[in-house]
């Protein structure tokens, strides 16, 4: 007789990567031997990521994506495949609408780092920026960022790719733009978790994962995906300058030595 599929919860899927992610995962499962069932956690309340994860430990929930770090990587197990090919790693810059003369000066890293970037004083952004011996201005609250960009207190406001479009008008009055010509890139991927004891559903995953990418389904997906394909356009990617900086809290078993599963922007 065949096996009854084995259910899998998923943390609620509410954002536009929420939904490319279980894509993804659905994709790589559907290619396992094993049969599963993939079904969003009945309690879909807002919740923090700490408390997802632990509910992934607990066994409350089978499956979480997030981006990663050394920290959560003590505690989660990672398919270390990156879901967004480091896009998440890809920073623009929202700018004071009549500050853009001073990025189009910016020629090397040295240049840059005569601006003063804002971020949250918390974020592992932060330490990205500051270990690059970038000159960060920080604060603890998110809207705080905005007032102080639009008041001169420092010159720019780095983003991911796909967040200052909702942004650059968020707070009426304030002079905003979305700088035109630069992005800094660093390591930064985005997994699915699984419990660390649930091996089995890590390395299914995993396998999928390798197959979409070795028949290009992977890539496929990941360039096709409505939201993804319109901040691509968007920001213009492949026309950026770009300075690539390390990322000092990046897991040493990030799959670095893999290119195929990062996004190269000269390729788009």
């Amino acid at each position: 007789m065949a096996q009854p599929p084995k259910r899998i919860t998923m943390m609620p899927a509410t954002t536009d990567i929420d939904r490319y992610a279980v894509r993804m995962m659905t994709l790589a499962l559907a290619r396992s031997a094993v049969k599963y069932e993939i079904v969003p956690d009945p309690d879909s309340g807002q919740r923090t990521q700490g408390r997802y994860i632990e509910d992934l430990r607990a066994g409350r929930i089978d499956v979480m994506w997030a981006a990663s770090d050394a920290s959560i990587e003590a505690l989660v197990l990672p398919v270390r495949i990156p879901l967004l090919k480091g896009l998440l790693g890809h920073r623009i810059f929202l700018i004071h609408k009549n500050s853009q003369y001073k990025f189009d000066a910016v020629n090397t890293l040295d240049d840059l780092k005569k601006l003063k970037l804002g971020q949250g004083a918390t974020w592992a952004d932060t330490k990205i920026l500051e270990s690059n011996g970038l000159t960060v201005v920080k604060t603890q609250k998110y809207d705080n960022l905005f007032y102080m960009l639009d008041g001169g207190r420092f010159d720019a406001f780095p983003r991911g790719v796909q967040e200052p479009w909702g942004e650059v008008n968020k707070i009426p009055g304030l002079e905003l733009a979305i700088e035109k010509h630069l992005m800094l890139v660093y390591k930064m991927p985005f997994y699915l978790f699984v419990s660390p004891d649930n091996t089995a559903l890590a390395r299914d995953i995993e396998a999928g994962f390798n197959l979409m990418i070795a028949d290009g389904t992977f890539d496929h997906e990941f360039l096709n995906d409505p939201s993804i394909k319109k901040v691509i356009e968007m920001a213009d990617l492949k026309n950026r300058k770009v300075f690539y900086l390390d990322n000092p809290a990046l897991p040493a078993a990030t799959p670095v030595d893999r290119p195929e599963l990062w996004l190269d922007i000269n390729n788009l």
